[in-house]
């Protein structure tokens, strides 16, 4: 952690409390060090197999994410260290200590933070969970445990919640990518082999001054997003039904260096037959586990635990019955195109109706070249999302719309209030034609779908009441639908594949 934190533990405590605790702490520490095989007075850096397994068992007893606590160590150690060549631990500068970088915490042994990797461990998750609890920071949905986009905040508070961490950059209003939390995110993507939902924030939630060195202001304090999540993949259980997220080896023992036994078809029902297993090479840096498992037709085998998910409790059958969707064009034609995002097929849904097209000419710093890109994640304009939506609605009429003035949306705002949509921008004045160039709020985009479809203006409640009812969100209320957040490119893209299945299922 390369910031001060605030103490976890007070400096003042009452003796019989103070040695309930660090027994605690030492019974804990030594039953991890138990598990994995680690002396932990050998002042020496264990193997990666034998790392993986301290810094997930020490997780696993927090009840937080291993994927997190994994990558948090990844990034602040780099490459799991603790000891350098002398047997010394790792102090920064700052005074962060080992493979978590505890940085000045009341209530642990400085001297044991140094010799101890477990005890460093141990602080960190502690931290870490604290961070997860504080009452001070934004939440995400209902705030369980199990889900990795949860953690958000907690992993920023790790290395503090200061502007050079905010999730937007405000002056721009473009992601942070150096963000500490984002860096540690694409950590568990690129090493954790997960691939996480980035979520779509706004930058009027975090108030800062441009060079004041004071914490964000969060004027939101939680986030409720209707975006596909992802739970940790260290929590399957014996005789759980799971599934693969992509076509992946089937392995004799846990490790790439075993024989495979085949290949598990993406969508493929398998069951967990055991508690997972570390790699069996020591040499491998893996962040995920292996689960063993046996297939529908009785071969057992493992699969590492990034590739699985939860499923149903149905089977799928053995005997393919349809081919593996090819993505292979959509990929070679954008360049920011997942195979694996949530919003995969509805944005090629929209690409193969016309809805939606690409960004030609972008100028990709990383690659230093122009690409042609979707950009998932690009805030839409009320104008922008009127011309997508009477694509879909009024494709003809949107051809042949002709403007009426010198404002060059007068004809699309035409055909909005032909159809009783009350949008935000008029001609009455520049500022009011200004509001066509706005983000749009999703509360906005449901209120102008609903007075379409009903033809006649209906109140933002009821129109997100009207999605509800119809499917048209995974919401279960108005204020987990997050009316406030601006809609992006992907979302529209799902919103108008639901309503045509809401419409096709009244016919």
């Amino acid at each position: 952690m390369k910031k001060i934190l605030k103490p976890l533990i007070s400096v003042i405590v009452i003796g019989a409390l103070s040695l309930t605790i660090n027994i605690d702490k030492n019974v804990l520490a030594n039953d991890i060090a138990n598990t994995c095989k680690y002396d932990s007075a050998s002042k020496v850096n264990p193997n990666y197999s034998t790392m993986n397994c301290l810094l997930t068992e020490t997780a696993l007893s927090y009840d937080v994410p291993p994927e997190i606590v994994k990558a948090i160590a990844e990034g602040e150690s780099g490459n799991w260290r603790h000891f350098d060549i002398n047997g010394e631990a790792i102090v920064t500068a700052d005074n962060g200590i080992g493979i978590m970088q505890i940085t000045n915490q009341a209530g642990y042994n400085q001297d044991r933070l140094k010799s101890d990797i477990v005890y460093n461990i141990q602080a960190g998750v502690e931290t870490l969970d604290n961070m997860f609890k504080r009452k001070d920071l934004p939440s995400i949905n209902s705030g369980e445990r199990d889900v990795l986009e949860h953690w958000y905040f907690a992993i920023m508070a790790y290395n503090g919640t200061k502007p050079v961490n905010s999730p937007i950059v405000q002056a721009t209003g473009e992601r942070n990518a150096n963000a500490y939390q984002e860096r540690i995110l694409r950590i568990i993507d690129t090493l954790g082999m997960i691939d996480l939902t980035e979520l779509p924030f706004s930058r009027e939630h975090f108030q800062y001054g441009p060079n004041s060195r004071e914490n964000i202001k969060f004027s939101a304090m939680n986030y409720d997003f209707d975006l596909p999540l992802t739970k940790s993949k260290h929590f399957f259980k014996t005789n759980q039904k799971v599934s693969a997220t992509t076509n992946v080896k089937f392995r004799t023992r846990p490790t790439t260096d075993s024989p495979s036994m085949g290949t598990l078809r993406e969508g493929e029902i398998v069951t967990i037959t055991g508690p997972f297993e570390y790699e069996e090479v020591s040499t491998k840096k893996n962040h995920f586990v292996w689960y063993p498992m046996k297939k529908n037709d009785g071969t057992e085998g493992y699969v590492a635990s990034s590739y699985l998910n939860y499923s149903a409790s149905t089977p799928t059958p053995t005997t393919p019955v349809a081919t593996t969707k090819d993505y292979s064009a959509y990929a070679k034609k954008f360049a920011d195109f997942s195979t694996t995002a949530w919003w995969r097929d509805d944005m090629i849904w929209a690409i193969d109706r016309g809805l939606i097209s690409g960004y030609g000419n972008v100028w990709n710093a990383k690659t230093k070249k122009y690409e042609t890109q979707l950009q998932p994640n690009t805030q839409l304009t009320e104008a922008h999302f009127l011309t997508i939506f009477f694509r879909y609605v009024q494709k003809d009429e949107l051809a042949s719309v002709k403007n009426t003035s010198s404002w060059n949306k007068s004809g699309l705002y035409n055909m909005a209030s032909k159809y009783k949509m009350p949008v935000l921008a008029t001609e009455a004045s520049t500022t009011s034609k200004g509001l066509a160039d706005k983000g749009i709020r999703r509360g906005k985009l449901a209120q102008l779908m609903a007075s379409y479809h009903y033809r006649q203006t209906v109140s933002e409640n009821e129109s997100i009441q009207f999605f509800m009812d119809n499917g048209i969100t995974t919401a279960t209320s108005i204020d987990a639908y997050n009316p406030d957040q601006i809609l992006t490119r992907s979302q529209i893209s799902a919103f108008i594949q639901r309503y045509e299945s809401f419409v096709s299922n009244q016919k």
